[in-house]
């Protein structure tokens, strides 16, 4: 997670600028999309995308997550951890590793696998 450095960082830089009023959540939650789609778009057609780009990219990506997470009060590290938890409860190791099953089939698979 960032660092209180990297944090302090980015409520000075929107500060400077007065640019919280329009930080709303929704405003906040349209950028996070319309970035993640400038950064698919640096893989689009295959090949090699440059790295600096990509790095520009996933940060302005990690940025707006980080100021809506503010925004809405809720601390990252908790959010995180908390779904983490919720992951390994649908994708049990035993039935998920090394697969990219997505968890409804994995848990009908479970069941047929406890019916036998």
């Amino acid at each position: 997670m960032p660092t209180e450095q990297t944090l302090a960082a980015l409520r000075a830089l929107v500060a400077e600028r007065d640019w919280d009023q329009f930080h709303s959540p929704e405003n906040l939650a349209k950028s996070i999309s319309i970035e993640s789609a400038e950064l698919l778009e640096l893989y689009q057609w295959g090949g090699t995308p440059d790295q600096t780009r990509v790095e520009e990219e996933l940060a302005d990506v990690v940025t707006y997550c980080i100021h809506l997470a503010g925004k809405l009060g809720v601390d990252l590290d908790e959010i995180v951890m908390r779904k983490l938890e919720s992951t390994k409860a649908k994708y049990p190791v035993d039935l998920a590793k090394g697969r990219m099953t997505k968890y409804t089939e994995l848990a009908a698979e479970q069941q047929r696998q406890e019916q036998e």
